[in-house]
């Protein structure tokens, strides 16, 4: 007898193949059978109308901080997912000397807008090296299983110092053999892959650029030998990609033996850019260099409110006298007090944030209760104002001050510039690319991307009105067995005998996205962007209910996994 069936659910087994009913039993942490199931189970759930669907796998995350304290991992576990990997762009808490960990929570604040004094006040250090992070890992039972990722930032400052920090020289022969070792060492103890950061968009709280944006051949080639010694890891990179940039990490990967992961998204600057990386990426492939690039399903956004991290009038010396006032208070005198109207409105600070919140203006929108990530520009806050014959400024002093003081404004800055998603479509669409970008755990006060699994399903598979959406087999498909495998994760993502027994139930004409809130639940009362879900009946990890109807069970089945895990198919 298993211990649970599924019974009558129409299932999307994550292969690609067609939606089918069929019945699915769970038995000992794994699919034991999909299709019949004539024998009773211990439990039985009736999933008559709803999808069976293999958990979410998001490879893109940053809960490097919050896997230590927070057992729930939320907001990903809101949205199904199953399987978290962190250690990403280069960021994260280990390896670390004593006495330096300050270092590394100012990168982190910076790069990924996670407060430090949230930071410094929810790890315990109790490690030094890379290894010894995973140990204290595996210390604490979670709703999700969790993958980590060796930082490039946190192992050139381990071994460099300073030196690495500020760029000031490169490693030595030595260092180099260093990082060889140290590398090696982490991949052996279970670390998924290295990543690392080339962009100058990534800086530390401090201004100093990410560490490893100086790493040049000699060093990468320091880090692609040891993933060729011990044959594991992916080489994971977010690179602004100038020229010539594509061919030395093409040329890192290949050293390696080990595939290639790129972030890949539409910048405004250089709108065609995205594509040219592709056809990089699919020369490589045709080349047998393994790589892909790793795309979202929605605009990269930031949001802008009285309380969030981006505030339009926050620079403003009158918005400043009341700012200490409790929202629904501020809100009100915004909305009633005349002067202070004029003020915010006519007298705008001539400085580089209210010049950029005018271009800002132009490519927001409101966001409303039920939120619209691919709105019509004709309805950003600018055109809007312009309509009305009211400064833009005007209209969003209006929607931000309304009711409590809670509206939030939409400004996506990225995979956005030619105001739909066809862009995105064409990424989703494509064979060598994965889905990711959600940045779970990350710019806790600006972007709200957790939730970007369920998105992926109601925006491409059932409501996309300003184009063609995607199939609904082949969109699991990407999340989950396409993710799954990217990583060596070969044991999950698929909903056949012998796979772990991750899984959702959805109602899929409930499934949806509440509007993100605000939230001041982290360690030291800090605040972060939360956005929560509808339609997630029950969410399995290894055979074991984490959460029903969107509330938790209590059951914490997550581990940490270590390196590859073999497909039982073949085992």
């Amino acid at each position: 007898m298993a211990e649970v069936v599924i019974r009558n659910g129409t299932v999307v087994d994550g292969s690609g193949g067609p939606p089918r009913t069929a019945n699915v039993a769970i038995d000992g942490g794994t699919i034991v059978e999909v299709g019949e199931v004539a024998a009773r189970g211990q439990r039985e759930i009736d999933a008559d109308g709803q999808l069976v669907l293999p958990g979410w796998v998001d490879i893109h995350t940053h809960y490097d901080g919050q896997a230590t304290w927070d057992p729930e991992m939320t907001p990903s576990s809101w949205h199904g997912v199953t399987t978290a990997i962190f250690g990403n762009c280069g960021v994260g808490f280990a390896p670390v000397r004593p006495g330096t960990e300050d270092y590394l929570i100012n990168l982190m604040e910076g790069v990924e807008d996670i407060p430090g004094t949230v930071l410094a006040d929810g790890i315990d250090f109790c490690w030094t090296s890379y290894p010894e992070y995973l140990d204290a890992l595996c210390e604490t039972p979670r709703v999700m299983d969790i993958g980590s990722q060796l930082p490039h930032g946190a192992l050139r400052f381990f071994v460099m110092g300073d030196r690495g920090a500020d760029h000031a020289e490169v490693p030595t022969a030595d260092e180099l053999d260093r990082i060889t070792t140290l590398v090696t060492e982490a991949l052996e103890a279970g670390a998924l892959g290295f990543t690392t950061s080339r962009t100058t968009k990534h800086k530390a709280a401090d201004g100093r650029l990410t560490p490893s944006l100086s790493a040049g051949d000699p060093e990468l080639a320091a880090v692609a030998r040891a993933m060729r010694h011990a044959d594991a890891g992916v080489l994971q990179v977010n690179s602004d990609f100038g020229p010539g940039e594509f061919a030395t990490l093409r040329a890192a990967a290949e050293l390696s033996g080990r595939p290639l992961s790129v972030l890949l998204l539409q910048v405004d600057n250089s709108p065609e850019l995205w594509r040219e990386t592709l056809a990089d990426i699919h020369a490589a492939n045709a080349d047998g260099i393994a790589a892909n690039g790793q795309v979202g399903c929605r605009p990269i956004s930031v949001l802008l409110g009285l309380d969030v991290s981006v505030n339009p009038f926050g620079n403003h010396p009158a918005y400043r006298e009341i700012a200490h006032l409790p929202t629904p208070e501020r809100a009100a005198r915004m909305r009633n007090n005349e002067a202070l109207r004029r003020a915010l409105v006519s007298e705008r600070p001539v400085d580089g944030f209210s010049k950029w919140m005018d271009y800002a203006l132009t490519r927001a929108f409101e966001l409303g209760e039920v939120p619209d990530y691919e709105p019509d520009p004709r309805a950003s806050v600018a055109a809007r104002a312009a309509d009305l014959g009211m400064s833009p400024w005007e209209l969003a002093l209006d929607l931000l001050s309304d009711g409590d003081g809670d509206a939030l404004l939409l400004y996506p800055f990225e995979n956005y510039t030619g105001g739909s998603l066809e862009v995105i479509r064409e990424m989703l669409a494509d064979p060598y690319t994965i889905c990711g970008i959600g940045d779970a755990g990350a710019h806790v006060g600006t972007i709200c991307d957790a939730s970007y699994p369920t998105y992926l399903l109601t925006h491409w598979a059932r409501d996309r009105t300003r184009g063609e959406g995607l199939p609904l087999e082949y969109l699991v498909h990407k999340q989950t067995r396409v993710n799954a495998l990217a990583y060596g994760l070969a044991d999950r993502g698929l909903l056949v005998p012998g796979c772990r027994a991750d899984l959702n139930i959805v109602d899929f004409d409930a499934l949806g996205l509440e509007r993100p809130q605000l939230v001041y639940d982290l360690p030291s009362g800090g605040k972060r962007l939360i956005q929560r879900s509808t339609g997630y009946r029950h969410t399995f990890v290894a055979g074991t209910e984490v959460s029903t109807d969107g509330e938790f069970t209590g059951a914490r089945p997550g581990r940490l996994v270590r390196g590859a895990q073999a497909d039982p198919a073949n085992s």
